[in-house]
Formats: structure tokens, sequence, C-alpha cells
């Protein structure tokens, strides 16, 4: 059954559609149109251009994550508003990782790669009708609580389409998050012309060895999606090395 929301926006279908479905053996009753806005249509036309002029290649990672949840509990003793997510915290980490292999933290152009001076990290937010990724601008010099803030305040505005287009627009990389469904693991398309796009999920509990002990962790399965014109495989492979070394030593840097 359809969603009555989505029905009561929904459009006649033209005779050319109505036509060419049922050339497909989907009947005319069988159906309702929802009309593409100008968000679906630019974000449809980019990821199209995406997937078929970048050739993307993916590598996946497991870290562990139980004492990056032990500083985030830290950080928000005492907070009742202003709490700190587990993704501001991702935020923060990757732009510590681009600022100790800044590599990967490039976009492609035909007359040259670019390579970024800071870590301007879009963050992929679900709005009416589609995606938009505001932009922490030079994370790796901002504070935790900083990006927090900037996020819920951008985060809020981008659902009520209030975002200037400075604010969206650029980025160096992407962190698109969707472990608050509960998914955990998932490929990402590159949003160009950023190089690469880190796709996080929930965590989740795994057995692990070490000098054949066996012990529980709770970990996330990362998976760094990367334009192969910019960043090759090793390249893609060092930095998710970096980011494993920053998340699992948050005591190091995860501080409000």
């Amino acid at each position: 059954m359809l969603d009555h929301m989505l029905w009561s926006q929904s459009i006649t279908p033209d005779p050319v559609l109505v036509e060419e479905c049922a050339k497909q053996g989907i009947p005319e009753d069988s159906y309702v149109v929802q009309p593409l806005d100008v968000i679906r249509r630019t974000m449809a036309r980019r990821m199209s251009e995406s997937f078929s002029e970048v050739p993307h290649f993916s590598l996946k990672s497991r870290i562990e994550v139980d004492r990056l949840q032990q500083a985030r509990a830290a950080i928000n003793v005492g907070r009742a508003d202003d709490r700190v997510s587990f993704n501001d915290l991702i935020i923060k980490a990757v732009a510590i990782a681009i600022a100790r292999y800044p590599a990967i933290n490039a976009s492609y152009h035909p007359r040259g790669i670019l390579l970024h001076a800071h870590a301007d990290v879009a963050v992929a937010v679900a709005i009416e009708g589609g995606l938009i990724t505001p932009i922490v601008r030079e994370a790796e010099g901002k504070s935790v609580s900083q990006i927090s803030s900037e996020m819920k305040d951008m985060a809020a505005r981008a659902r009520r389409k209030r975002l200037l287009p400075e604010e969206y627009s650029g980025g160096t990389i992407t962190i698109s998050n969707l472990g608050m469904f509960g998914v955990t693991e998932f490929t990402s398309i590159i949003n160009p012309p950023q190089a690469c796009i880190l796709s996080v999920g929930a965590a989740f509990e795994e057995y692990r060895v070490v000098d054949g002990a066996p012990y529980v962790a709770t970990v996330i399965a990362p998976t760094l999606t990367c334009d192969h014109r910019v960043v090759d495989g090793a390249t893609g492979a060092r930095w998710l090395q970096h980011l494993r070394d920053v998340i699992e030593a948050p005591e190091e840097w995860a501080t409000a």
C-alpha cells in the first residue's frame, strides 16, 4: 500500500508515460507518479554523471569503537540539549586522519589534481525530496563541540531548505552515515569533484583474537569509495589505516 502522503502528492501520468509503462507490463491503474522537484532532478543528474563518468572502487575496513563510545559518554556528561553525536566524532576523526595523510583530500579536474589545504567535510543529510551535504569547513582545526554545534544548526536549516549555497557547495570529502537505520555496511556514490566518500554504518559486536586470547569488540565497518583517477588502492588503504588509528585512540583528541 502506498503511503497516503505520497499518494496525495502524485500527479496524473501523461499518455507517453502510460504507454511506456504498459509496454513494460505495468498497468495504468497500478501506480502513481511522484513529480521530480529541483532537488531530486539535480541529485539524479549528478549521481548518474558520477557513476557513469567516475571510475569508482571501494575499500572496506573494521575499526573498534569501544573507546570512542566511552569518550563520547564522557564528553556528554552534564549536557542536556547540546549532546555530541557519534557522527560528530567521526567528522573530527576524518579531519584528523586527513591532516595526517592528506593524499585523499583532493579533487579531479581535467587540467590537474587539486590538493586541498583543509579538511572541508561534507555530511549527507536526508531532506524531503533527496539529500544535501552541508559542509564543516576546516574541520581539522575545530573542537568536537564546535563541529556538533555547526552540524545541528546546518542539519536543521537543511531540512527547512534554508541553507546558503556556500554552506553545501564544495567540500573535499563526504561522510554518509546510515547507522541510525540499523545499516551496518554500504557503499556510496562519489560526490564529484571530490575524490572520496566514506560510508559509515551502525556499530556491532564482533569476536576478535589477540595473542590467542578471544574478546568481544564493538566495531564499525566503514567503506571508503574512491575516484581511481585521483586515489589509488594503496593510497586509500593507507588513509583508512590512519582513520583506524585515530578512532581507536580517542583519548588523544576526543575532548569537548
